[in-house]
């Protein structure tokens, strides 16, 4: 049989786990009785963890929210994730964050067995981040954002677009999308009357956030299929339709969730949707896939892969040795 101290701890791992424990279960995993289980949640909640209950016979013990962060359990690969993404925090898109990542880093590290101390050591060691370049999001107004996203609460925000211009706008927000390098806010614009995607960072929220409101159905693909779909060609004033001559793996590795969506046509070929803000940019782009491909829409970017392989002929001549 387990000690008290090895008990507390094994019914403190049981409790993280996100359900329902009856008092019968838990003794039954602990190998005690009903009576030693009360006095060990007893006992767990003297420590500060709130330990809730609900009383009758299908009632049964969570581990919930408190005034103050008690100490956690983790299993081993829930510690080097824990690790790895405050490692990748450190270096991150999000301001004021660097710091307190680096001292809870070094908290986990310094509790971590040694054989995970080794791995976490070896990722740090053989791993260097690259610094974000762009704007950066406030870590408050991020934790804002996902705070009425969670409430359903309405949001007032000045929103400056791409070309400059500033606008009010009130909003319902339905879920936050990072693409890797920038953060955007999906929500219903009440002024609009349209679904649309905005980026945080040129976000300045009035807060705290307005009146709650009914959630509406998500949109097809979920939140982040809509991102993307506006993120990757909804937000330029061109849009284009290229069927490439290659699988869909092949294309996408040269394609960002930013920059197109790749669908597979299942017949050793596939389509690639994309925005741009010039055709001619969009047309230097496509040469860049050593793909065959050919254009589906707009009729006008045939022009200008045209004029492309028109500049590239002149200069493969002038550039072949005389003679």
């Amino acid at each position: 049989m387990m000690g008290t101290s090895a008990r507390l701890l094994r019914l403190l791992g049981l409790l993280q786990v996100p359900r329902d424990w009856t008092g019968p279960a838990l003794a039954e995993r602990l190998d005690v009785d009903v009576r030693t289980v009360r006095r060990d949640v007893d006992k767990l909640r003297t420590l500060g963890y709130p330990v809730h209950s609900t009383p009758g016979v299908t009632g049964g013990y969570r581990l919930g929210a408190g005034a103050a962060l008690p100490p956690l359990l983790l299993e081993d690969d829930e510690a080097v994730a824990v690790a790895v993404g405050l490692r990748t925090a450190a270096g991150g898109s999000v301001s004021g964050i660097e710091e307190t990542s680096v001292r809870a880093l070094a908290k986990l590290e310094q509790v971590l067995p040694n054989r995970l101390r080794r791995r976490v050591a070896a990722l740090g060691t053989a791993t260097s981040t690259l610094a974000a370049r762009g704007p950066t999001v406030d870590a408050d107004v991020l934790s804002a954002l996902a705070a009425a996203c969670r409430d359903h609460e309405v949001l007032r925000f000045d929103y400056v677009a791409a070309d400059g211009t500033e606008t009010r706008r009130v909003a319902e927000p339905e879920g936050l999308v990072h693409t890797g390098r920038r953060w955007y806010l999906v929500a219903w614009d009440t002024g609009r009357d349209d679904r649309r995607t905005f980026r945080v960072d040129r976000m300045r929220p009035k807060l705290p956030a307005g009146p709650r409101f009914v959630p509406r159905p998500e949109p097809e693909g979920g939140i982040a299929a809509f991102a993307q779909r506006g993120i990757s060609s909804g937000a330029y004033p061109y849009r284009a339709r290229i069927v490439f001559h290659a699988p869909a793996e092949r294309i996408a590795e040269h394609v960002t969730p930013a920059s197109g969506i790749v669908t597979d046509l299942g017949d050793g070929r596939c389509e690639l949707a994309a925005g741009a803000w010039t055709l001619e940019s969009l047309a230097v782009w496509l040469c860049f896939f050593g793909v065959d491909f050919e254009v589906v829409e707009p009729p006008e970017l045939v022009g200008h892969l045209d004029a492309v392989a028109a500049r590239l002929g002149r200069a493969a001549d002038r550039s072949r040795p005389a003679g």
